[in-house]
């Protein structure tokens, strides 16, 4: 079972985290999370660097802290 990390965990990461961790953050497969970051429909800033995938932590953090309000695909 993978860990559950908490909002004031998330909050401590770099200011930029690698897609499969974001994911999993969101609860969301990292296989889903490349489809969704290809397609431009991750739900955060993700930047693109080279050929890797960086998500921006406050845009996550600013997600889960309004999670209730938002749908995520």
């Amino acid at each position: 079972m993978p860990k559950i990390v908490t909002l004031d965990e998330i909050r401590s990461w770099p200011a930029t985290v690698d897609l499969p961790t974001a994911a999993a953050a969101i609860g969301v497969s990292r296989s889903h999370a490349y489809e969704l970051a290809n397609r431009d429909e991750f739900p955060c800033r993700v930047l693109k660097v080279g050929g890797r995938y960086r998500v921006v932590t406050s845009s996550l953090v600013a997600l889960l802290d309004d999670a209730p309000a938002r749908e995520i695909a």
